[in-house]
């Protein structure tokens, strides 16, 4: 791997920018951290942090001046750092510094220091590492910890002891893992062991940095990984014990039943390989949440978790507002999915109605599709026989979903009557009846009964009126059977 990266800088002119800045402003500056890492990796990035030995917010003014009304740029001034927006690029700026958390402190405290303070307070090795943009110095690579060698040896490990570099940000236990997911790399044994001893001091770090992490994890390429490394080293059971709950295989008389917490993490998996929507893997994860809870055992049956889905379901928005996750229609799509998850498995029987098929789509919308890409990575079953029956199951539910679409038009519902119609046709004021008969038309199309149409759904109106003692206004009573 090589030490020295001037000729790579000659691609971005930015560089020989922030070069000349510090030299204007008289301080060393550095290029540092993930950028210095996915260079060598050679991973894309269009983040960048520059580090200098003096004011981050006046190297940032400087650098500005350079690149000229293209460069947007936004002071931190509380946190003495600035960015800059440049075609594309993110650059920022921070002075070097220490940093540490107190014992019972949310919140670092920071302090100007060297570029060695700066190294120091960094998570991992392989995030220590700074390029020189000194005159003297350009492109050399400065790596203190032996970043480089773990990057070959595709290892994450602290700079400095794992107990100080872990009290001082307890963040990082996450991150550690998070690094270690989605770069494919293990971590190191002492820097685990350092997570095993520390897991406590995650109770201080807030919840939207926490989530943000975990978020990271599950829009790896196989998140799995990551949540057996929060498993194991107890973080998982801090931050989300809904989810160690389901781990563990439970006997009666010789019968046992799946580990649904490696099922929930091969669920994940399997729809990782068919979406990067985040929310569709939270409903992977959430599928199965409350088995535990319903978890029961029955003599002939065996083990049964009955109703797990609808309980599953509310409890999604809690989980949900304890992450600080959004409340809106993201929230409530994961919930809809956890809901109907186990519907569609149930319409393979030949002697399954429309009906049943229809009130699916009704209820999933235009989510339909999304449920289905559950239900199919929801088959973790190793009998290959097995799979190529439920694939081929699943074929047959979303060719009746097809047909039944083409035909009834559910997956949008609109009511074919309105309520202001039924005021009008039957002359009344807003009142609870004109619900009622809105619900029986609905009811009556996804029953097969009617066709959803205005003429044959006008037509029941007239019907469900009068049978609520209704009487229509006169030219339409005359002319309801043309419509």
């Amino acid at each position: 791997m090589q030490k020295n990266f001037s000729a790579h800088f000659k691609s971005n002119p930015v560089f020989d920018h922030v070069s000349a800045a510090g030299k204007e402003l008289k301080v060393p500056v550095y290029v540092v951290g993930g950028y210095v890492r996915d260079l060598i990796l050679k991973r894309p990035s269009k983040d960048i942090d520059f580090v200098c030995v003096g004011s981050g917010i006046a190297l940032a003014k400087e650098v500005a001046k350079h690149l000229g009304n293209d460069a947007k740029l936004t002071v931190f001034k509380n946190f003495g750092t600035a960015a800059i927006h440049h075609k594309g690029f993110e650059y920022e700026f921070v002075g070097a510094r220490k940093e540490s958390y107190r014992e019972n402190s949310r919140n670092p405290v920071v302090e100007d220091g060297t570029l060695e303070d700066d190294q120091n307070r960094r998570d991992f090795t392989i995030n220590a590492m700074a390029i020189s943009l000194d005159e003297e110095s350009y492109g050399e690579l400065l790596d203190p910890f032996n970043g480089m060698e773990d990057l070959r040896n595709m290892l994450i490990r602290t700079p400095l002891e794992p107990g100080v570099t872990f009290s001082d940000d307890p963040l990082r236990m996450l991150r550690a893992i998070r690094f270690a997911t989605q770069l494919k790399f293990d971590i190191e044994p002492d820097t685990f062991q350092g997570i095993i001893d520390h897991v406590d001091r995650i109770k201080i770090i807030s919840q939207e940095r926490i989530t943000d992490e975990l978020n990271k994890i599950i829009m790896t390429d196989k998140p799995s990984y990551g949540f057996q490394l929060l498993f194991h080293s107890g973080l998982l059971k801090l931050i989300f014990p809904e989810m160690t709950d389901l781990q563990g295989v439970e006997k009666i008389h010789g019968k046992g039943h799946k580990d649904n917490f490696y099922h929930t993490l091969q669920v994940l998996d399997n729809i990782c390989e068919m979406t990067n929507n985040l929310w569709l893997r939270w409903a992977a994860i959430l599928h199965d949440i409350a088995k535990p809870a319903t978890q029961r055992f029955h003599e002939k049956a065996g083990w049964t978790f009955h109703g797990h889905e609808d309980l599953g379901a509310k409890w999604v928005p809690n989980i949900f507002k304890k992450f600080k996750l959004p409340l809106d229609e993201r929230m409530k799509y994961v919930q809809k999915l956890v809901r109907l998850h186990l519907r569609p498995i149930a319409l393979v029987n030949d002697r399954v109605t429309d009906s049943a098929v229809r009130r699916m789509v009704f209820e999933a919308g235009e989510d339909v599709g999304d449920l289905m890409t559950l239900c199919k990575a929801d088959v973790t079953s190793k009998n290959p026989e097995r799979v190529k029956k439920y694939r081929s199951n699943f074929k047959k539910v979303e060719k009746r979903i097809r047909e039944v679409e083409e035909r009834d038009h559910v997956m949008n519902f609109n009511p074919p009557v309105s309520g202001e119609q039924i005021i009008e046709v039957f002359d009344i004021k807003p009142s609870k009846v004109i619900g009622d008969i809105k619900t029986e038309i609905k009811e009556a199309i996804l029953d097969g009964r009617i066709k959803n149409d205005e003429k044959e759904a006008f037509e029941l109106m007239i019907k469900l009126g009068q049978k609520h003692g209704l009487t229509p206004v006169e030219k339409y009573l005359s002319t309801s059977s043309d419509k």
